[in-house]
């Protein structure tokens, strides 16, 4: 998670267009009962379309040869044959703003939705580990279609945005309170619910930004409590069980993890005894040239040399907090908070996030829990082939309703295969 983008940004196979594309507009598109598109710029292949997203998490490029929709000069038509229908545009206001957080100044984009609403929820949209600009993306435009007022702004160091990029996560909290307050400057008594909602490693930000200033609720999707170095060896536990490997393999990887969070740790001055230690233990194991992780395994094939020349600003040149205390910050915050898992998540492995979720559950923490079967990070369904290797599809359906729902506070249910998680403590 750390080290990819979210997945939700993933790029899928762009063919040339098919059709008079330029007619498209960036944006959301709505049918008269509800239903809606969100249209974004692809960043990988400008010239293959824009890319789209459906409410029920269909997705793909207006450029691909099977696209369910056309670009048309008064919406965008849904369907090919005489019962398709026109969307149209919705009338977004976007308005571009400033604000400083220490000692640089970040840029972002309001996005309101129609009509005047008092009572109109604003959520700011917190970011995953990308670099990729979230101004004028998908899930702006998507929660802004279901109603919410949308404050999306570039990471310091990306997009147009000032500063050194980080994955640190006070420096990234104080942002985005930092970024609440600009949009609550923006909406003078015309705001009802305020928050934040965070994505992948956005997990991590969003609720210690709620500890920061005031909110009335906090969104996560496929985050962790967890720390990056529990995540690091969550995935190689996950990668080992993948394979059909028992517990003896989870304890030689639980070493390699200790050895290498002692490297990080220690800024790459102590572990290598340990380091060369697990080396030995796994230099008769085939399956350990697979272990991947988030960086042990790169670690674990790289030189000591190498490691004592270059290890710190190879592994740990992003002020990333190894030891992280996901749980202690969650503990701080007072604030309701949504937390969706996606149910197979190899990226972001959920066994030790769901337990803890429970036990805060527990202890009066208010916290709802809604877990997606079948789905990876992303909330990303898939298929899976004989050598195991998983073939992405669409973001499952219910998600984005689910998280439009709860953060406008009009929850219904059901959400697609969601399974919500009670109270049990492990």
């Amino acid at each position: 998670m750390i080290r990819k983008l979210l997945a939700f940004a993933l790029a899928v196979t762009l063919a040339p267009p098919a059709l008079a594309q330029e007619s498209c507009q960036v944006g959301a598109y709505r049918s008269a009962d509800g239903d809606f598109v969100a249209l974004a710029k692809s960043t990988i292949n400008p010239a293959g379309g824009l890319r789209y997203l459906f409410r029920d998490g269909r997705r793909g490029s207006t450029g691909d040869a099977d696209a369910p929709l056309d670009c048309a000069p008064d919406g965008v038509r849904i369907g090919q044959d005489a019962s398709a229908k026109t969307w149209a545009r919705v009338a977004f206001r976007e308005t571009p703003a400033t604000f400083d957080s220490a000692g640089s100044t970040l840029a972002g984009v309001l996005i309101e939705p129609p009509g005047a609403d008092p009572r109109r929820p604003l959520v700011v949209m917190v970011h995953g580990s990308e670099r990729t600009s979230p101004i004028g993306g998908l899930y702006g435009y998507a929660m802004a279609a279901q109603g919410l007022s949308v404050f999306v702004y570039d990471k310091r160091g990306t997009g147009a945005s000032e500063g050194e990029y980080t994955q640190n996560f006070e420096l990234l909290a104080s942002d985005a309170a930092a970024a609440l307050k600009q949009a609550r400057a923006m909406l003078p008594g015309r705001t009802g619910r305020t928050g934040f909602f965070g994505g992948s490693q956005g997990g991590w930000v969003a609720p210690l930004a709620a500890t920061l200033t005031p909110a009335d609720f906090v969104a996560v999707g496929f985050g962790l409590v967890a720390s990056p170095i529990e995540e690091d060896r969550e995935q190689m536990i996950s990668e080992v069980r993948a394979v059909g490997l028992g517990k003896d393999a989870e304890t030689l990887v639980n070493r390699l993890s200790a050895a290498t969070a002692k490297l990080l740790l220690t800024n790459f001055k102590d572990g290598y005894v340990e380091l060369d230690a697990a080396r030995t233990a796994l230099a008769d194991k085939p399956w350990a040239a697979q272990i991947k992780g988030e960086h042990s395994g790169t670690i674990l094939r790289t030189p000591n040399a190498e490691l004592r020349r270059i290890g710190r600003p190879r592994f740990d040149s992003l002020e990333l907090i190894w030891d992280y205390d996901a749980v202690g910050a969650l503990r701080r915050l007072r604030t309701p908070l949504l937390w969706v898992l996606a149910g197979e998540d190899r990226e972001a492995p959920i066994e030790t996030t769901r337990a803890a979720l429970a036990d805060l559950q527990a202890a009066g923490q208010p916290i709802d829990v809604y877990l997606f079967p079948g789905t990876d990070h992303g909330m990303i369904e898939f298929t899976t082939g004989a050598d195991g290797k998983r073939s992405y599809t669409r973001i499952t359906d219910g998600y984005l309703t689910l998280l439009g729902d709860w953060m406008k506070g009009e929850v219904r249910g059901p959400y697609g295969r969601a399974e919500k998680l009670g109270v049990t403590p492990r």
